[in-house]
């Protein structure tokens, strides 16, 4: 029960790698809220982790709106209590494209999700976090630390992510709220099925195999850690 008494949020919590988090986190005593644009989902794992007794807060919202954000932040301040955790989830692909034929609606809607979305979230954290001296971990993607040819409004929604995390990092240090970078690398997801699809998704670990370091992060353990980027699958192995 690594995270008892904490409450984390977790944007993009109805699928993938942000159902996991909620899942596992509720495992380790946390109480969670979750978010994403579809109702569905977000139910779904709300009743999974209901009949397990777990407190969940589970809201549609929208993270390229601030007000839909703010409003989610307000719900579970009010629900569950002081927020000690956040996880910037919320992520789309787009197109595997060169930037030559790369579609201007698409990559605007990438960047406005995965950018200014995730900017948004932690713009709404920071004064809860503050109260809490917490955590906020951002997600970031094997194609986050550099450009790669294919990739991009994706690379580039991430490669703007990992900069954000490094000027909150070195923003938020004197107010005792460390910030993180996670590279999950390869999951067993829709979204990786999607930009990998000749890829055997069964040589792949689930997004709940590789959550250890998301753990790690959101508890105590990892206090005065900050401006740091982990890689997931590594961190696995190192903890084994």
């Amino acid at each position: 029960m690594q995270l008892a008494g904490k409450v984390a949020m977790i944007s993009g919590g109805g699928v993938g790698l942000g159902a996991a988090l909620a899942r596992r986190f509720s495992e380790e005593g946390a109480a969670v809220s979750i978010c994403g644009r579809r109702q569905k989902p977000l139910e779904s794992v709300g009743v999974e982790l209901a009949d397990r007794g777990a407190s969940l807060v589970a809201r549609a919202a929208d993270v390229r709106d601030a007000e839909s954000v703010e409003a989610w932040f307000a719900a579970t301040r009010e629900a569950l209590g002081p927020i000690d955790v956040f996880v910037n989830n919320a992520s789309i692909l787009g197109d595997r494209e060169a930037i030559a034929t790369y579609d201007s609606d698409v990559w605007r809607e990438v960047l406005e999700v995965n950018l200014t979305g995730a900017f948004q979230c932690a713009r709404a954290a920071i004064p809860y976090l503050k109260e809490t001296r917490g955590a906020l971990i951002n997600v970031s993607s094997g194609v986050g630390d550099h450009g790669r040819p294919m990739w991009g409004a994706y690379c580039v929604s991430k490669n703007g992510l990992e900069a954000l995390s490094e000027i909150l990092a070195g923003e938020l240090e004197e107010d005792r709220v460390r910030v993180n970078i996670v590279d999950p690398g390869g999951m067993r997801t829709a979204m990786r099925a999607d930009a990998y699809p000749e890829e055997d998704p069964m040589t792949l670990p689930t997004p709940y195999e590789i959550s250890d370091v998301f753990v790690y992060l959101a508890s105590d353990r990892s206090a005065g850690v900050t401006g740091h980027r982990f890689r997931a699958r590594e961190f696995e192995v190192a903890v084994r």
